[in-house]
């Protein structure tokens, strides 16, 4: 952040030798601004995504473990035969686990298609306050549910949550300085460590999954405080650099202008002008669906069943240290774009196909002998899949237009949502053909 240190120099009226004046006070303003907005950023990507991820961990328990509301249905469950396929090698679940990502998906599919056509002429303000109460909304249902029904409800609030955020938040980096990217990407990948592992500890520490998810619901809260209370108007602001300076005090959202208030943004580009923008993007959308594709159909559809009899882990277990050792990954490498930059994503996206093609191998053949070698793979699938995340979207905020930029950052947020989908559908007949077969 810029601030102007040292002295100013003026002439005296008689035209005489110009004297120093007092230095001038450092900008704190400035800086206090710079920090405001970055831990905004880092707080609203970690809310976010909680609830999408805290559903994901919890896609087993949901499945398995369905009962009348307020019952002891819901402890932390343990080696029941009922629900599963006792026959089978893998302990299927009569559901693959790839409905719960359907559920958690297809609707941020829908808001992000439609986002590019019309979602920005509902102002910011209202679309975080639908957010919030949605993300709400999932978790008491969730927790409340007695069918399987009923928690699939609770989990397309979650997804209803999560993907208008996403389209909202993305956009409005788009008037902020460039930097606030990283922080949103880092607060994103936070989310998933934090919300796989705080549903792991709460359930492993003893704590109903129906009380776990109630134990979660400051996270909506904390949302809308950092949106309106947190964050400081964009005005003035150079969203070109990495450490940018800031020439205004700006005063929290609550009760200041709204961004989408600004005369610049990108909110009158014609048809051809977004089609045009958008064919721009494919060279970094592509790559990004295929990365979440494989991912996620490692994710959701393999996971339940990498199951492995010779440790001490419940499959319920085995499965939320998956999903707490991918978010692990995805945090670090989400947090890692002021110390790594990768231009070309197409080789993060062949990697992460050749993860997918190993352990699909494993599944079908068993040559891994321990757990802990799924352990190292899933862990590195996170990585590279939180890589390909944050260097995409930081790639088209270098390479678009102040114009374009609000608009690209909204329609490539589709790529992940779109390759996650894919997998889900695909997960799904895997699924029941592999424990059909054992």
């Amino acid at each position: 952040m810029g601030s102007r240190a040292g002295s100013q120099r003026r002439r005296s009226d008689s035209g005489g030798e110009e004297t120093d004046t007092e230095p001038e006070s450092p900008r704190w303003d400035d800086r206090t601004a710079h920090w405001r907005n970055a831990a905004g950023f880092w707080i609203l990507g970690l809310c976010n995504n909680f609830s999408y991820v805290v559903m994901l961990s919890a896609a087993h328990d949901i499945l398995s473990h369905q009962g009348t509301p307020g019952n002891q249905s819901h402890v932390d469950p343990g080696p029941v035969p009922s629900p599963h396929n006792s026959s089978s090698r893998f302990d299927c679940n009569s559901v693959s686990t790839a409905a719960v990502l359907l559920a958690d998906i297809l609707p941020t599919l829908v808001i992000k298609l439609l986002a590019p056509l019309g979602l920005h002429l509902l102002p910011y303000s209202p679309r975080v306050l639908i957010s919030g109460v949605c993300s709400a909304g999932s978790f008491i249902l969730v927790a409340f549910s007695g069918s399987v029904g009923i928690s699939l409800c609770g989990v397309v609030l979650a997804s209803i949550s999560s993907g208008l955020g996403e389209v909202t938040f993305l956009s409005l980096t788009a008037i902020y300085p460039r930097a606030v990217i990283s922080w949103w990407s880092s607060g994103t990948g936070g989310a998933g460590l934090l919300g796989a592992l705080s549903y792991l500890g709460l359930t492993q520490a003893g704590l109903s999954p129906q009380n776990t998810l109630l134990s979660m619901l400051g996270i909506p809260a904390l949302l809308l405080a950092s949106y309106f209370l947190l964050l400081t108007t964009p005005e003035s602001q150079d969203p070109g650099g990495d450490d940018e300076a800031e020439t205004a005090t700006r005063q929290p959202l609550l009760s200041s202008e709204a961004p989408e208030s600004r005369p610049d943004s990108s909110r009158n580009l014609s048809f051809q002008e977004k089609w045009t923008v958008f064919k721009g993007l494919l060279c970094y959308i592509i790559p990004l669906v295929l990365v979440y594709f494989a991912e996620y159909f490692i994710n959701q559809g393999l996971f339940e069943l990498l199951f492995f009899r010779n440790t001490s882990l419940t499959h319920a277990q085995q499965y939320r240290w998956y999903q707490m050792l991918y978010q692990a990954g995805v945090f670090i490498s989400r947090s890692s774009l002021r110390c790594c930059r990768i231009r070309f994503t197409w080789a993060l996206a062949l990697l992460q196909c050749l993860n997918m093609a190993v352990l699909l191998a494993d599944i079908w053949l068993s040559f891994l002998p321990s757990i802990y070698l799924v352990f190292g793979v899933i862990l590195y699938e996170g990585l590279l899949g939180g890589a390909a995340y944050v260097n995409t979207f930081h790639n088209i905020a270098l390479e678009t237009s102040d114009k374009h930029r609000e608009f690209a950052m909204a329609a490539a947020c589709i790529s992940d949502t779109l390759g996650i989908s894919l997998s889900g559908l695909l997960a799904l007949p895997l699924h029941d053909f592999l424990c059909r077969l054992s």
